[in-house]
């Protein structure tokens, strides 16, 4: 049950972090959800591609951890 919770966080953070890095690509002057950090563009988009590899490392942890779990029950 964690490991799905888990998944969900990390799919959410791949989303909401890929979103957030194509939306200040096209749109330089709107921060989005990070405006509140006041760092500058390449701060802010490396904050969101970092909350996207984040993303889909956990996402990825996770699946395998619950797929590795269900094969021993």
């Amino acid at each position: 049950m964690k490991y799905d919770v888990l998944q969900i966080v990390g799919a959410v953070l791949t989303v909401a972090g890929a979103q957030g890095a194509i939306r200040l690509l096209l749109d330089h002057e709107h921060f989005g959800v990070l405006g509140w950090l006041g760092a500058g563009f390449a701060d802010t988009l490396v904050c969101y591609l970092v909350a996207t590899a984040v993303g889909v490392v956990l996402a990825g942890w996770a699946h395998d951890r619950a797929k590795a779990l269900g094969r021993r029950k």
